[in-house]
């Protein structure tokens, strides 16, 4: 259990939200219509994601591909998400910071935990995105708390636990999406918990 820490914040996509159908429908439609296999497209992509790099679009750009829309209807939430929240919730306040499209509310109330967060920062309503420290500092203003009282939590080394660490707050690597594949580059990359699931997280907070 940490001591002394009084705000959870998450990431959404690929920490709460589980994108893998996601990801695969967006590589079907900018394959549609090419000889490219999604075997070797899908390689190229993973090549980059262990680069700590945004492995879809640089793929895309690769192979001379339009990146589709994303289609946030084929999100699901990890099996262990309400259950998570809903334990962290009797202990913490809650916040999100994620980079995210438009209608991020929306999405939580789909979802049905949208009374789990008393704070959400999504970029598309901000107007700033992950790794920019002030998306990080505007979810701590609105929250009124500290960073040595934050926990953030997320799958990207570099959107998630760099910036965090480098605010001073208590970071934690979930290895769930494409994010589990890379290995930190730097010493601010490097969480302070790393956990394999939703699950073992409330192990380590609750």
């Amino acid at each position: 259990m940490l001591q002394g820490k009084e705000w959870i914040f998450f990431d959404l996509g690929s920490t709460l939200v589980d994108e893998r159908e996601a990801y695969r429908q967006r590589i079907l439609e900018m394959l549609a219509g090419t000889a490219i296999s999604y075997d070797d497209f899908y390689n190229t992509m993973l090549g980059f994601y262990r680069q700590s790099q945004k492995g879809d679009k640089l793929a895309a750009a690769r192979y001379g591909l339009s990146l589709p829309e994303w289609k946030s209807e084929y999100e699901v939430l990890y099996p262990e998400a309400r259950m998570c929240l809903e334990r962290l919730h009797k202990k913490y306040r809650l916040g999100i910071i994620a980079n995210q499209n438009p209608g991020t509310r929306e999405r939580l109330r789909r979802f049905g935990i949208d009374g789990d967060f008393d704070v959400v920062i999504a970029s598309a309503e901000e107007g700033m995105a992950k790794p920019d420290p002030c998306i990080f500092e505007l979810a701590l203003n609105r929250s009124g708390c500290s960073a040595d009282q934050a926990v953030m939590i997320g799958d990207r080394l570099d959107n998630d636990i760099a910036p965090a660490n480098r605010l001073g707050f208590t970071t934690v690597r979930i290895l769930q999406g494409y994010g589990r594949y890379a290995s930190p580059l730097l010493p601010d990359e490097i969480p302070d918990y790393t956990v394999s699931s939703l699950a073992d997280l409330c192990d380590i907070l609750v």
